[in-house]
C-alpha cells in the first residue's frame, strides 16, 4: 500500500470523499462485516475517479475502519457506528504536517528504530543497509545530490527494526521529507561529506548489535538537521 502526504487541494478532495463514504455507511446503517458498494458504484455516486475512491479505502483500511478482501470487496471493520464516526471526524481534522513537525517525528521514530535494528537485524538487513550506504557514498563523492539515497539508507534501517508500523509510518512521511529537503536545500555538499562518516558509524553500530551506540550515532547524525529545522 502506498500512502502519501497530499497537497492542501488534494487533501480537501480526499476529505470530501471520506465524508461522503461516512454518510453512505450511516444512510445504509451498515454494521461491522457489511459490504460496501463496489469502487465503480461509489465513484459514480460520489462523482470522482475510481482511483480516488481506492485511495480513500486504503487510507481507512490503514486506520482499521475498513477491510478489503481479494475477490470479495470491501467491508466495514469490527467497529461500532459511533466509534467509526468519531474516528472519521478525527481523520478529517488531521492537517498536513509542516517541515518542522516532519523532522521532529522522523527523529523520534528513528532513535527508536535504530535501536531495534541493532537488536533485530539479520544478515539480509545488513546487506540492504550497506547497499544504501554505498549508493549514498557514490553519489556524494561524484558531487551529485544524494537526498534520496540518504533516505533509502534510513528506510533500510526502519525495515531492519522488524516493526511494520514504524516502517509504514516512515514510508508515509518520506515523500514529503524529500520535497522539503530539496526546497530548503538542507543537504549541502559539506554536510553530505560529513554524512558519509555518520552513516558509516551508524552502520557499524547496527552491525555490532550495539543498541546504545546506534542510538548515540543517530543522535549525532540528526544534530545539524534538528538545528537547521529551528532556523528556517
Amino acid at each position: 500500500m502506498k500512502l502519501e502526504l497530499l497537497s492542501k487541494g488534494e487533501q480537501t478532495s480526499q476529505n470530501e470523499i471520506i465524508s461522503k463514504l461516512r454518510d453512505l455507511i450511516n444512510l445504509k446503517n451498515l454494521e461491522p462485516g457489511d459490504k460496501l458498494p463496489s469502487e465503480r458504484m461509489m465513484s459514480e455516486k460520489f462523482e470522482v475517479s475510481r482511483s480516488s475512491v481506492r485511495e480513500v479505502i486504503q487510507l481507512l483500511e490503514f486506520y482499521g475502519l475498513l477491510k478489503s478482501k481479494p475477490q470479495s470487496g470491501t467491508f466495514v471493520a469490527d467497529i461500532g457506528q459511533i466509534a467509526m464516526n468519531g474516528m472519521i471526524d478525527d481523520i478529517l481534522r488531521l492537517e498536513n504536517p509542516d517541515f518542522r513537525s516532519l523532522v521532529e517525528t522522523r527523529i523520534m521514530f528513528e532513535l527508536k528504530t535504530v535501536r531495534l535494528a541493532a537488536q533485530r537485524r539479520t544478515e539480509e538487513h545488513l546487506s540492504q543497509i550497506e547497499g544504501a550506504l554505498e549508493a549514498y557514498k557514490e553519489k556524494v563523492l561524484n558531487g551529485e545530490n544524494a537526498v534520496q539515497e540518504d533516505l533509502l539508507f534510513h528506510l533500510a534501517i526502519a525495515q531492519a527494526s522488524c516493526n511494520s508500523t514504524m516502517n509504514t509510518l516512515m514510508l508515509m512521511i518520506t515523500p514529503k521529507i524529500i520535497t522539503n529537503f530539496e526546497k530548503y536545500h538542507v543537504c549541502d555538499k559539506n554536510q553530505a561529506y560529513i554524512g558519509i562518516k555518520e552513516h558509516q558509524d551508524i552502520f557499524e553500530a547496527i552491525k555490532n548489535q550495539d543498541t546504545e551506540m546506534a542510538k548515540e550515532k543517530m543522535k549525532v547524525h540528526f544534530g545539524v538537521l534538528y538545528q537547521y529545522c529551528y532556523n528556517i
